[in-house]
């Protein structure tokens, strides 16, 4: 009975409370990892410039004050967080070959970055919904999608992205660690935390899972059976050019939406432990770095609108 409560008392003292973690980054020599900082800087900047843009020419240009281009607006904003959230860490770790951040900056980083996540799934749910109304039911679209609703739209995305994240961040924190406190990657993130805990996360991820029903998994299926209908009502137009008009109306959204929940199913749904420290890291830098550029090049060079407002603010400035 005495050596019983002898190893429970040991098993508790074994759980240390850590203000701070270690990020480890990259394992490779110091040449790649100044490639790869210079690299990244770039890719910040050219993000924060690119999405800058699209919210300067959506807010100016009259031509672009359509629900369309509010949420692309809107999906700038969130691209700007999250870049800003993610990468200035990670040059922080790539350039002192490692670096320590607080308990509370790990949660906080966390908290901005499931934020803008789920937003993000939220919204380009939305803009699926705006498409399928636009081509499946263009006669009502002035009507629902009032400049009023959009703004009712986008508020509710951010209010439930930031409370679901509220909620994420506190199984989060229920976590015990023990042992060293190095996280063997480049930001705070629940997979690699998942690696240094003592807790047992079989409920973690249960939890994890039911959250992901509302910010993943349903707004994954409305995409699919928006896009599904979409199609179906654009095969049926005669007019090669309305047909051809229309699909080109959703390209860019498609586009997007492939990009992001490919990257992000293959971090999160699909398994990892078949992949290397350094693969799961790139493969990470793909929905947090990668993601925030590519949108504002999809949006700026494959539409129209965009391009046009572009050229008319190059012949104003000569």
């Amino acid at each position: 009975m005495e050596n019983k409560s002898n190893m429970e008392v040991s098993d508790v003292t074994n759980l240390t409370d850590f203000k701070e973690f270690v990020l480890l980054g990259f394992h490779g020599s110091s040449q790649l990892k100044v490639v790869l900082f210079c690299l990244l800087l770039v890719i910040f900047w050219v993000t924060i410039c690119g999405n800058l843009l699209i919210i300067t020419l959506v807010s100016s240009s009259k031509n672009l004050h359509t629900p369309m281009y509010f949420f692309i607006s809107q999906l700038s904003i969130s691209d700007i967080l999250l870049i800003s959230d993610i990468a200035p860490n990670i040059l922080h770790v790539l350039l002192n070959n490692g670096a320590t951040i607080t308990y509370i900056g790990c949660m906080t980083q966390i908290y901005f970055f499931s934020a803008t996540e789920s937003f993000e799934c939220l919204l380009l749910t939305v803009m699926s919904c705006d498409r399928y109304v636009a081509i499946c039911n263009p006669l009502r679209y002035s009507s629902i999608m009032t400049s009023g609703n959009c703004m009712i739209l986008s508020i509710s995305s951010w209010l439930i992205s930031f409370f679901a994240s509220l909620i994420y961040i506190g199984i989060i924190s229920r976590l015990k660690f023990c042992g060293p406190n190095t996280i063997d990657h480049l930001f705070c993130d629940l997979l690699p935390l998942q690696d240094i805990t003592c807790s047992d996360t079989f409920p973690i991820k249960l939890q994890m899972y039911l959250l992901s029903i509302p910010l993943l998994i349903i707004p994954s299926i409305i995409i699919v059976v928006s896009y599904v209908k979409i199609i179906r009502a654009i095969l049926q137009i005669s007019s090669n050019i309305s047909r051809q008009k229309a699909f080109s109306t959703c390209s860019s959204h498609l586009t997007v939406v492939s990009i992001f929940y490919t990257t992000l199913f293959s971090v999160y749904i699909l398994p990892t432990s078949a992949q290397t420290s350094d693969m799961n890291k790139i493969t990470s830098l793909l929905y947090t770095v990668f993601t925030p550029l590519v949108n504002p090049i999809i949006y700026s060079f494959r539409n129209k609108d965009i391009k046009g407002v572009l050229r008319l603010s190059k012949c104003f400035f000569k």
